[in-house]
């Protein structure tokens, strides 16, 4: 095979066109992968729509996809200790030479593709008993959240936590955070469906947010004290108002979502005299993403419901317009070469 399809967007026009281009050779220190899942995330979904725009890319057009899962199909020079046919997941992006964060599918080409080249020292191999779809997620939809429990939130055992947005990355935070041994865990969503789901996934209580005696719920749920920990990973202004309202001593608001908005403290006295915080994440670590495959390949971790529909790569300006509308609300839509 001397060319491959790829979901290319065209970054000018904010077009995504399905294309035939050469397959990619790996150069050193490079591996090439033969894609068998690309998870379809809410970031490409704003590159699309121009939200987002790539701040590192050489050229204007751009393979989309940043979780990605494969197998081993060529190896570059100098890469010695992969083999061909190995099952392996990839980063989602990687540090250049200046100490620069480059995105995967954003700043460099992505998993969008039967073929996706990646640095040798970005992969992660992943056990047979993991599915391709469920490991692709993990580089984004699970270790972001990841990090923004464990690291960012310093969320510990019956610390009282709350999420707001119980979608494809919120699902994951349900689930996380009990494993983590955080109660309660409460899921905040305006969709029933969306707060059935949490339920499934260990919530130990779920909230609409319009429900005008949450504050009320939420302090009976945590004994009067209030949240240790509450992420907003619906990226609405409102979540971030309504949160700071339900801290307790010490409590940390993690913002995830990302709306381009201002945050408003209401109360600077408040927020000192208790020693809240408000606190930004992004992304994750490389050591995330090898603690989430070995939680997954030993079963600590289900992900067998992050996979809510498989699509042909064909299908991918479908998958992301059904994201965009929030069809079915899904966690994962997935993209199978």
């Amino acid at each position: 095979m001397t060319d491959m399809l790829a979901a290319r967007l065209h970054v000018p026009t904010n077009e995504l066109r399905m294309e035939r281009v050469p397959v990619p050779e790996p150069g050193p220190g490079q591996v090439r992968i033969a894609v068998r899942a690309a998870g379809v995330c809410l970031s490409d979904v704003h590159l699309l729509d121009g939200t987002l725009r790539p701040a590192w890319l050489k050229g204007d057009t751009v393979t989309l996809g940043h979780e990605v899962a494969g197998v081993i199909d060529a190896l570059g020079a100098g890469v010695d200790a992969w083999t061909a046919g190995q099952r392996v997941l990839l980063q989602a992006g990687e540090l250049d030479l200046r100490g620069v964060v480059l995105t995967r599918g954003v700043d460099y080409d992505g998993g969008y593709a039967e073929y996706a080249l990646a640095s040798a020292t970005t992969v992660v191999p992943i056990p047979d008993g993991l599915p391709f779809e469920q490991a692709c997620v993990i580089p984004d939809a699970v270790s972001t959240p990841w990090a923004a429990v464990t690291t960012t939130a310093d969320t510990r055992p019956g610390d009282a936590a709350a999420v707001w947005g119980a979608g494809g990355l919120g699902a994951h935070a349900v689930q996380l955070l009990r494993l983590v041994g955080a109660a309660p865990v409460i899921a905040i969503d305006p969709l029933p469906a969306a707060r059935e789901r949490a339920l499934t996934l260990g919530a130990d209580a779920v909230l609409d947010p319009a429900d005008p005696k949450l504050r009320d719920t939420v302090m009976d749920l945590t004994d009067g004290f209030g949240l240790d920990v509450a992420l907003d990973l619906a990226g609405v202004p409102a979540v971030r108002e309504q949160a700071l309202t339900v801290l307790g001593p010490a409590g940390r608001l993690v913002v995830v979502g990302l709306a381009g908005q201002p945050i408003a403290i209401p109360n600077d006295i408040g927020l000192a005299y208790f020693r809240q915080s408000v606190r930004g994440h992004y992304g994750s670590a490389p050591q995330d993403v090898q603690r989430l495959v070995t939680l997954a390949g030993r079963g600590r971790l289900d992900l067998s419901a992050s996979v809510s529909d498989l699509l042909p790569l064909a299908e991918a300006p479908a998958a992301l317009d059904r994201l965009a509308r929030k069809e079915g609300d899904p966690v994962r839509l997935v993209l199978v070469p």
